[in-house]
């Protein structure tokens, strides 16, 4: 008996599901670096012409404190690549403990450390080395209390309920798996605690073409 009737046969959209998953780890995989790469050009080239707002420019227009912009290191403003001002909601106290996601060159840290003054303590985390270390060299220039810890949205390097506020600022965007996202920051939220994003939703699905173009990714 030969083994298609067997059945040992194997299914042909089993058979291609392997291969579906291995495309879209490796478009994954593509988009992830072209991303990495186009913000490492906006923290070494802040100068430089992008698709989309960034520095100081974008900060007034999403109605940042012109004195906090001005206290802030210059570096940490003009690589500002936000798309909104989570500030303006988060209420932030002094003494507690703030987490930002995708910290970038730090600028919402650093705002957020004066807040919270030194009895409080923010931490920045960043898929992108460059713009830590950017975030720490920035925090040095003003003594502010910001760490800055290298790591992936999807795998927050802190433990259960340990932050009072999550702030995050055009980054959950830039997530594969937004879901497992979520799901980290109200691990690490303390009970009672407070959640101050600003991001960029599509009310519509997106078609496959901006979906593969990193440039979409980021804008």
């Amino acid at each position: 008996m030969s083994d298609a009737v067997a059945g040992q046969e194997p299914d042909a959209a089993t058979a291609q599901e392997p291969d579906a998953a291995a495309a879209q780890e490796s478009l994954e995989g593509f988009l992830a670096g072209e991303i990495t790469r186009m913000y490492d050009e906006v923290a070494e080239r802040p100068e430089g012409e992008f698709h989309f707002f960034h520095g100081r420019e974008a900060a007034e227009l999403f109605e940042y404190d012109p004195g906090a912009l001005d206290r802030a290191p210059d570096g940490s403003v003009a690589s500002f690549a936000g798309v909104g001002n989570p500030h303006l909601r988060a209420g932030l106290q002094p003494g507690e403990t703030v987490l930002d996601l995708g910290s970038g060159a730090g600028l919402d840290a650093l705002i957020a450390a004066e807040k919270v003054g030194p009895e409080g303590r923010v931490i920045g985390v960043d898929l992108n080395p460059t713009m830590c270390r950017r975030a720490k060299a920035n925090a040095a220039a003003t003594g502010a209390a910001m760490e800055c810890h290298e790591g992936r949205l999807e795998d927050v390097p802190l433990p259960d309920d340990s932050v009072d506020v999550i702030l995050s600022n055009g980054v959950i965007n830039l997530s594969f798996r937004k879901r497992r996202v979520m799901e980290e920051m109200f691990r690490v939220l303390r009970p009672g605690g407070r959640i101050s994003i600003t991001d960029i939703v599509s009310a519509k699905q997106l078609s496959q073409s901006i979906v593969n173009d990193p440039k979409m990714w980021a804008s």
